[in-house]
């Protein structure tokens, strides 16, 4: 949070995609002497969603923030509530980039989240969407340092195949390496 900014919200707008969102929520931002601290956005099937942490210098509530908002367009749908920065003590974890895809099927993803959600790893970023009838699913995920890797893999794996799905976890930063590597070499 910005040094003197002592109001900060976390806010959620969803709208029917289209050009000038952002640009409108952080003109109420901006109008406000608010400054963005942090943003996360995403469309997804023409499904525009925003989470945004925001702090102001002086007093606004959660709802006169959320209802300035939504006035710029009635599309916009706004959750704003109090932030309150994460204290809790959190485990040892390195960063895990997991991908899997296979031709659609029902409870892919429940599947694959209850088994992480039992080993205490955490889906930070999660993405998944059809590719024709094929389903592709990308997670950014934290594994605590206790857990065996290659008896993570060997269980995605066996997971994946169960379903007919090509499943592989890789550290962020192999993830990051190899497809850096790819597209380099695609560009020669």
């Amino acid at each position: 949070m910005k040094t003197g900014y002592k109001y900060a919200y976390v806010l959620d707008v969803m709208s029917n995609d289209h050009p000038g969102i952002v640009a409108a929520v952080s003109d109420e931002i901006s109008s406000r002497n608010g400054n963005i601290d942090a943003v996360s956005q995403t469309v997804l099937q023409g499904y525009f969603s925003l989470i945004i942490i925001v702090s102001f210098p002086a007093a606004i509530s959660a709802e006169e923030l959320s209802a300035a908002i939504e006035a710029h367009n009635e599309s916009f749908q706004v959750m704003a509530r109090p932030y309150q920065a994460e204290k809790s003590v959190t485990e040892a974890a390195d960063t895990f980039v997991i991908t899997a895809f296979g031709e659609d099927c029902e409870g892919i993803v429940h599947k694959f989240s209850h088994y992480l959600a039992g080993k205490d790893v955490n889906i930070i970023d999660l993405y998944g969407d059809h590719n024709g009838s094929e389903f592709v699913l990308i997670g950014q995920v934290q594994v605590p340092r206790r857990w065996d890797i290659n008896h993570l893999q060997a269980d995605l794996e066996e997971m994946g195949r169960e379903s007919g799905y090509t499943v592989k976890l890789q550290h962020e930063n192999i993830f990051v390496a190899t497809n850096q590597l790819r597209f380099k070499s695609q560009k020669s």
